[in-house]
């Protein structure tokens, strides 16, 4: 997959509106796809806690060792065994679990690694996005890009109703589930007309999701 032609900052994020969703108290944090490092190293700076990241590119993933406690370099279904078990207070997937083949056992997997209180925190594009249903259903296109909902590196794509149905049958409860990233753009409401309104999920480039182990 083209991970080497990624924009210059597509390894650096900080994301702060992921930040928002971090429980209190948390003392281990993993997060999957962590790019340089630099939303965990801020986490773990900020809260005093423990932070482990697993990344699959090597430039990357080297960048990450420097600030979190310890990283995995490579594909995280690699790593899945060598993690242990009811030892993270929170996992984060920011934007990650649509690049993954199967990313259904991958969160199976991720949920025996939770503390009794730990959550599994997602963010995953919106295929019902509005720019999206426009070059799919009004202009007839699917272009894959070099970023955005048609990522050419993206396996799996997802809607608000599909990421709940995800998590739910493999074995979590959901805690929150909300739209991110709101578009600015009037384009919604137009398109949203002949829906009578019923399709405001149109507005939310993303979709965030906070889950814990049911049961």
């Amino acid at each position: 997959m083209d991970y080497d032609n990624k924009a210059d900052d597509y390894y650096t994020h900080i994301r702060p509106e992921m930040l928002a969703y971090l429980p209190e108290g948390c003392k281990t944090l993993l997060d999957v796809g962590c790019g340089e490092g630099n939303f965990a190293g801020h986490i773990k700076e900020k809260h005093q806690l423990e932070a482990w990241g697993i990344e699959l590119m090597q430039e990357p993933g080297q960048e990450a060792e420097k600030k979190l406690d310890k990283v995995f370099i490579g594909p995280v279904e690699d790593f899945l065994n060598q993690l242990p078990d009811r030892y993270f207070d929170v996992i984060y997937c920011n934007d990650v679990l649509e690049h993954l083949v199967d990313p259904y056992t991958v969160l199976s997997v991720l949920r025996n690694k939770l503390t009794d209180r730990g959550v599994v925190i997602s963010s995953i594009p919106n295929f019902r996005y509005h720019d999206a249903f426009k070059k799919v259903i009004l202009q007839k296109n699917w272009d894959y890009e070099g970023h955005g909902i048609f990522d050419k590196t993206h396996m799996r794509f997802f809607t608000k109703k599909s990421i709940a149905k995800m998590y739910r049958e493999q074995g979590y409860t959901i805690l929150k589930h909300e739209g991110i990233n709101r578009t600015r753009s009037l384009k919604p409401y137009l398109y949203n007309i002949p829906f009578f309104f019923t399709a405001m999920d149109m507005f939310y480039l993303q979709y965030a999701t906070v889950a814990k182990r049911a049961g």
